[in-house]
Formats: C-alpha cells, sequence, structure tokens
C-alpha cells in the first residue's frame, strides 16, 4: 500500500491506521486475518462452542426472555458469529441474532441470519465478544531517551524509526499510572489509552449483558520492557513496517481498559486466563478413556482429535495464556464463570 505520506515521520498510532484500515489496507484484503495468522476461532470449531454455551449462560441470567443478541466485534470474515449461531441449541437459536462487525466488506456466502455492520449496534441484549479486536486498536509507542525522557516514537512506511516529541497530557498521565518507564535509554511502551477508550465506547453499547474482551494481555505487574508492537505476515512473525502488508499488533493493557473511567458506574470488570474461562466453559482436554477404543473406535479418534484442540486452546505459554476480560452490564452474575474470589489474571 503507498498513500502521499509514505515518506512522513508519523506516530505508530496513525501509521497503523492508514496501514491496517487505508484503501488497499492490510484487513482489508481478500483473504482476511485468517490468511495471515492462527487465533482461537481459527484453531477449533470448539471455541465458538464454547462461547455458544456462554451466550447460553448470558441468556439465563437475563431470564431467557425475548431476543438475545450475539455480537463479534472484530468479525474478520465471520467464522465465530457464524459458529456460534450453528452450535446454539434450536430454542435459544430461534430467538438469537446474530452481528458481525468489521470494517471490511461482507464475505460471499455469509449465513444470512448474521447481520454485517461497521459499528456495533446499540441496545445490545446479550453477548458482545471482541476476540482478538483491541490489539488491533492503534497505540503510540514511547522509548525513553539519553536523557531519560520517554519520547513518541516516529516512524515512516519503509519502518524506519525516530524519536519525536516528550510523550505530555493524557498519554504521560496514562504512562505514569498503568505504564511507568524507568529512566533508561530505549526501553519502550505502548500507550494504551485508545484502547481503554474504545473498549468503554464497545460497552456502552451493551443495554444489559455481558461483554468480553479476549486478546493477547499484561498487567502491570508483568508490562515489558521494550514493548511488544510486531508484525504478522502469512503465519509468520515478522517486523511492523507500516506499508499494509502485515498485520500490525500490540499486547493489550486489559487491566488499564478494566479500570477506565467510562466504566465505573458498571459492575467491577473481572480479569481471567483463557484456560481457567474455557475450562469452566467446559473445556478441559482430558484424553477420553481407552475402553472406548474397543468399544467404539470412530468415536474414540473423534474425541482423542476433540481433546488435542482443547489442549491447543487451554495451553499453558499459548492460546491459553490470553487474557479474558469480563464486563457484565446489569446482570451480577454469569454462573459458573464469573468468580466469586480474586481474579485469576
Amino acid at each position: 500500500m503507498r498513500d502521499e505520506n509514505s515518506g512522513e515521520w508519523r506516530g505508530w498510532r496513525a501509521a497503523t491506521e492508514a496501514a491496517l484500515y487505508g484503501p488497499g489496507g492490510f484487513y482489508r484484503r481478500p483473504e482476511g486475518p485468517a490468511g495471515h495468522f492462527r487465533t482461537s476461532v481459527h484453531a477449533s470449531p470448539l471455541f465458538a462452542r464454547a462461547v455458544a454455551r456462554l451466550l447460553c449462560r448470558v441468556d439465563g441470567a437475563l431470564g431467557r426472555l425475548g431476543t438475545l443478541d450475539f455480537v463479534d466485534l472484530g468479525a474478520g470474515r465471520g467464522e465465530l458469529v457464524a459458529g456460534v449461531l450453528a452450535a446454539l441449541p434450536p430454542e435459544v437459536a430461534s430467538r438469537a441474532r446474530g452481528y458481525a462487525v468489521e470494517l471490511a466488506d461482507r464475505p460471499a456466502g455469509l449465513d444470512e441470519r448474521i447481520t454485517w455492520l461497521s459499528e456495533p449496534p446499540g441496545g445490545i441484549r446479550g453477548l458482545l465478544f471482541a476476540n482478538e479486536w483491541l490489539d488491533n486498536v492503534p497505540v503510540e509507542v514511547a522509548e525513553v531517551d539519553p536523557a531519560g525522557v520517554p519520547r513518541r516514537v516516529l516512524v515512516r512506511e519503509d519502518g524506519s524509526e525516530r524519536l519525536g516529541e516528550p510523550v505530555s497530557g493524557v498519554e504521560a498521565e496514562w504512562l505514569a499510572r498503568w505504564w511507568p518507564l524507568p529512566p533508561e535509554e530505549g526501553l519502550r511502551a505502548e500507550i494504551g489509552l485508545p484502547r481503554d477508550t474504545a473498549w468503554a465506547s464497545a460497552v456502552a453499547r451493551v443495554e444489559r449483558g455481558l461483554a468480553v474482551a479476549v486478546d493477547y494481555a499484561h498487567t502491570a505487574a508483568t508490562r515489558p520492557l521494550f514493548g511488544t508492537l510486531t508484525g504478522f505476515r502469512e503465519g509468520r512473525e515478522t517486523a511492523p513496517v507500516p506499508d499494509g502488508s502485515c498485520d500490525i499488533t500490540a499486547h493489550v493493557a486489559l487491566d488499564a481498559c478494566a479500570a477506565h473511567p467510562t466504566a465505573r458506574a458498571l459492575p467491577d470488570a473481572h480479569l481471567l486466563v483463557q484456560r481457567d474461562a474455557l475450562r469452566a466453559l467446559g473445556l478441559t482436554g482430558a484424553r477420553p478413556p481407552l475402553t472406548l477404543a474397543s468399544t467404539d473406535p470412530a468415536e474414540y479418534v473423534r474425541a482423542l482429535a476433540g481433546a488435542g484442540e482443547a489442549a491447543e486452546l487451554t495451553a499453558p505459554g499459548g492460546l491459553g495464556d490470553f487474557g479474558w476480560l469480563l464486563q457484565p452490564v446489569g446482570i451480577t452474575d454469569v454462573p459458573g464463570l464469573l468468580p466469586d474470589g480474586p481474579d485469576l489474571f
């Protein structure tokens, strides 16, 4: 992708916005995200089935009355919402409305029950689910200069960088609160304020139900010293070059998103890790009993494959380490999922 700003020095937020979502940008390509990286949605249909079970639990918390919304925020090509609708029991499916929220055009052949939108609908009554959406909300990058001052990192379309002005204002306040940088040259951070705002805006669309964000994440106690900004192309990690040729992503400070001032009027948010959330939704990764191999070999093979897929979705050091941010709106509990004690993330 080339534009009139190709040689211009810009902050990473503006450069990423153009590279991912501008005309000819990475996320407007016909192959979609699945052509370049593997999410939980693409790893196994078990993920969509677990989310369908979560939607059913939200339905129970809402009294199982009236229409039930499922909103897939950052829907890619609609794989998750299609899988969730297909996995619902008939008595729930008959009341369910599916929404895919994505900037790219609606893919051909998508289930006609799914409404394709560029932003979330208002008045959601049900479940808003944002899987690997926040990590693609563009952010500025800060780096400490030789004098110990955090400065905005500027970038050109070819990926070359230089330091710009000192970080100031609300961005400096965010760094001081959520990612304080010691005065050591070269240390870096991603300023997650746009993600906090984006999440609060999404939650505001929920009238009653649950909003969930699932992503690569870290908390204040585990911030990486040099940030997490990176790129992905054709299934491989690569240098983040904002020319539209690759995905550009950075891990999410989910604890900051949970504490956005807009959310203070809502019930407390909860932070879990994916392996615990999915196990609470029935995915254990346990191998089937060996006796099944002799009594029903075909079922044993299917169960063994399912156990392998569940193990990938819950594996430490992989997808199982993803963070789940759960924000209830107008409900106090989703049975078996929201913790009674301290959060696990």
